[in-house]
């Protein structure tokens, strides 16, 4: 497999370049040069595999040249070994033809535990392989971080630091990432919002030198294909539950970088009968303006109860862009110069809109509708949502376009991670699992720093290198 840069100006790459390069060299994202595709015939016949087993067949194309097929099945083994429900990704329904895709039974109760624990196992095999150690950076709003530490503590050759806005993530969000032990791990909370941490991590990849060219930086964020790749299963798994291929689905997923529906748009493209993608997003709704008005504008950040989705920036959402292109990688490095400018507002041709919105629709949910939604969903159900996937389940209600078809929502966490959510709600907060019923007693591990890139890089090289 090959991969090639969305902006058309950097070299192809195999599967194990891409893991370790993060943005192409010419600013862009790595995507697949060729997407695999499966005949409805195939994917049938996967009807009655477990996670693990499917996992495999959805990921081996995509690595296939750099990472052998028994290593891979081994990785994958291990990972969802660990995860608390022995169906790995279990569907719960919450009307008729209504469901929560439950993606938060990993080790850090989110969706993000699916993509970053193998991240953490590929990254291992193909460093101890090349022998060579490596600078893990990345920024989070909430749940990104404590899955990329949690999925790299045991990595024999990785140092990681993590960046998260002091005092704007939750309480159990902050443990799960300062209360992991390792010398190689290592925590920032950055004088400032997410976008600020990010565009940090961005300068970081794009100018190297505090690394004195000894180590490199690798990505965990949804920039990293290895993430994108592994969320693309249990859009799979899901839908064969649910009577795939004979019968199409819909998804809603709540989205703030557009990582974790773009892996839909990909199960898509590889021949799952996806008809309806819905981008929930919360006040932080450039998307969502972007789709309904053809306006990209990035506004101010907003911080609200839902963290994991205050991103004015939507890195992702380039990928999409380069295929609503015809992948003409120049005229996409056009459009990126406008949008990553943050001055004008910009918007497409629209045809290319046309094009995405046979497919997508977009919905934006404010804080009291989210905690609306949360006391219907429980008081019809008994099942209480974290308010991000009440996000989803809202803009599943409102944009729904067939009723016959499943509509499954994507549950990215569990409720327990967001206190003051659940409490405005009127309920009790949920216990910690057992592997976490200790975290508040731990002790935390955390550097405070001020939004400034030397400073942050300058504590970087100095653990690094220490």
């Amino acid at each position: 497999m090959k991969y090639i840069s969305t902006r058309g100006n950097a070299p192809e790459l195999t599967f194990e370049d891409v893991l370790l390069t993060g943005l192409a060299s010419d600013g862009g994202l790595y995507v697949p040069k060729e997407v695999p595709q499966f005949t409805k015939e195939e994917i049938a016949s996967w009807r009655d595999l477990s996670y693990a087993e499917l996992a495999h067949k959805v990921i081996y194309p995509f690595v296939e040249g750099s990472v052998d097929s028994d290593s891979l099945k081994k990785m994958i083994d291990e990972v969802y070994s660990g995860f608390g429900h022995k169906a790995v990704a279990p569907v719960q329904q919450i009307d008729h033809n209504e469901y929560v895709l439950e993606l938060f039974h990993g080790p850090t109760l989110a969706f993000k535990d699916f993509a970053l624990q193998m991240l953490g196992r590929l990254l291992d095999y193909v460093l101890e392989r090349r022998h060579e150690k490596v600078v893990i950076m990345g920024a989070t709003s909430g749940d990104t971080g404590s899955a990329a530490i949690e999925g790299t503590k045991a990595c024999k050759n990785v140092d990681i630091f993590i960046l998260h806005p002091h005092g704007k993530v939750s309480e159990v969000q902050r443990r799960q990432m300062t209360t992991v032990e390792g010398d190689n791990i290592h925590n920032i909370a950055i004088e400032g919002n997410f976008d600020q941490a990010q565009d940090m991590v961005k300068a970081s990849f794009g100018d190297q030198a505090f690394l004195r060219g000894e180590r490199k930086l690798v990505a965990v964020n949804s920039i990293n294909w290895a993430r994108i790749m592994s969320q693309i299963v249990y859009y799979f798994y899901s839908a064969l539950n649910l009577g795939a291929p004979e019968r199409p689905v819909a998804y809603s997923v709540p989205t703030g970088n557009f990582g974790d529906i773009f892996a839909g748009y990909m199960a898509k493209k590889m021949g799952l009968p996806v008809e309806q993608l819905i981008i929930a997003t919360n006040s932080n709704d450039v998307l969502h303006r972007f789709m309904s008005q053809n306006q990209y504008e990035v506004r101010p950040l907003k911080h609200t109860i839902t963290p994991s989705m205050d991103i004015a920036v939507s890195s992702n959402f380039e990928r999409l862009l380069f295929d609503l292109y015809d992948r003409d990688g120049a005229a996409l490095a056009d459009l990126m110069a406008k949008m990553n400018a943050k001055e004008d507002i910009v918007s497409l041709d629209e045809s290319k809109l046309a094009k995405a919105r046979e497919l997508f629709d977009s919905y934006a949910v404010n804080e009291d509708v989210t905690i609306e939604t949360m006391q219907e969903v429980y008081n019809e159900t008994g099942y209480l949502l974290d308010p991000h996937t009440a996000i989803g389940v809202k803009a599943a209600r409102a944009c729904r376009r067939n009723p016959r078809i499943p509509m499954i929502t994507l549950g990215t966490a569990h409720p327990v991670k967001f206190e003051e959510a659940v409490q405005r709600a009127g309920f009790d907060m949920p216990a910690l699992p057992h592997h976490l019923a200790d975290l508040m007693d731990r002790d935390e591990r955390v550097s405070v720093l001020p939004a400034e890139l030397d400073k942050v890089q300058a504590f970087i090289a100095e653990n690094t290198f220490k």
